[in-house]
């Protein structure tokens, strides 16, 4: 019977309180084969350890990519209005099209990965509530999104890869990374797609009224739906989901990781199945990685968002996998062991 995802705050808070492990057998038997591979014991580095990740997730001794996808959300934030953001709030719904289009970076850089691409746009006419004033979403809104994440994710897909476009999310990340985590504002706050130090300042402001009027609030949804948004809900739900059907994920950059902060905080083990694609040169982004426990694959100084350092990421983990799998043994290419 498949599992269900969950359906409000309760069975979420079950869910995360019943988490699934990686197959322990798999993986020794994966440590095992990597023993005979023709090549010094480690030699490959975290390559090989992508290798074993990713046997333990997918519960076989070769892991392969045959269907990987790349999802990207998109969603309005009533807080732009606040002048958090280089652009206005209308690039949402215009780089949406332009995803559509195949115009993109990460048009290009899924078809690199050879990633399937899937655009969820999440009532893009409709922002989220400026939360400095009220709650970002209702409980229906947040569950909603929530659950429009958890539907991209198919048990047969290899790897998932999440990603985000949302004007205005970089702050609505940085007070979901206080809420989670502790601090003050000043510490999560970057400048997103380019804000000046007066952008800064007033990020800074913000989150601070944010924390004022939300900081009381101390289950995963609850900090979801008051500081986040749509597209960062609907990642949390992707990523939770991903974790029920046993499919490894891959983290793009600051705000990916922001949405399963809140998780985090609640189950720190919800990353047990991530991997973090990239840092990217968003200042929190490093300090969040700490938090998570999560070790970048790549530092490229990358902050495009769109799940971009994530897809350069993925043809880290094909080449991983094709080491581990296409690699001879030492009998097999009649080659001395010692």
């Amino acid at each position: 019977m498949p599992i269900p995802f969950p359906a409000d705050p309760a069975s979420l808070s079950a869910a995360l309180a019943a988490l699934s492990q990686p197959d322990g057998a798999v993986i020794a038997a994966a440590r095992a084969r990597q023993g005979q591979l023709t090549k010094p014991p480690g030699s490959l580095g975290r390559l090989e350890d992508i290798a074993l990740f990713m046997a333990g997730w997918q519960g076989r001794e070769r892991p392969r990519l045959d269907r990987a996808r790349a999802a990207i959300f998109a969603g309005n934030h009533g807080v732009a209005a606040r002048g958090v953001s280089a652009f206005p709030a209308a690039v949402t719904a215009q780089m949406v099209a332009n995803f559509a289009a195949g115009g993109a970076a990460i048009n290009q850089l899924a078809r690199a990965a050879g990633l399937e691409l899937t655009v969820v746009p999440l009532d893009l006419e409709r922002p989220t509530a400026d939360f400095t004033q009220a709650p970002a979403m209702d409980e229906a809104e947040c569950l909603s999104a929530m659950a429009a994440g958890a539907a991209v994710v198919e048990a047969d897909l290899d790897l998932l890869v999440v990603g985000e476009m949302g004007i205005g999310n970089t702050t609505s990340a940085a007070a979901l990374a206080l809420l989670s985590f502790g601090g003050d504002a000043a510490d999560w706050v970057g400048p997103g797609t380019g804000v000046d130090a007066d952008g800064i300042a007033r990020k800074v402001a913000v989150i601070r009224e944010a924390a004022a009027l939300h900081g009381g609030a101390t289950s995963a949804f609850e900090r979801l739906r008051r500081v986040g948004g749509r597209e960062i809900a609907a990642i949390a739900g992707a990523v939770l989901r991903a974790r029920q059907l046993r499919v490894p994920v891959l983290l793009d950059g600051f705000i990916t990781c922001a949405a399963i902060g809140p998780l985090a905080a609640e189950a720190p083990g919800i990353v047990a199945h991530c991997l973090a694609g990239h840092c990217s040169a968003e200042p929190g982004h490093a300090r969040l990685l700490a938090r998570l426990g999560l070790d970048p694959l790549l530092t490229l100084s990358m902050r495009l968002g769109e799940g971009s350092g994530a897809a350069v990421a993925a043809q880290i983990v094909r080449s991983a996998l094709a080491a581990h799998d296409g690699m001879a043994t030492f009998a097999e290419a009649g080659v001395s062991a010692a």
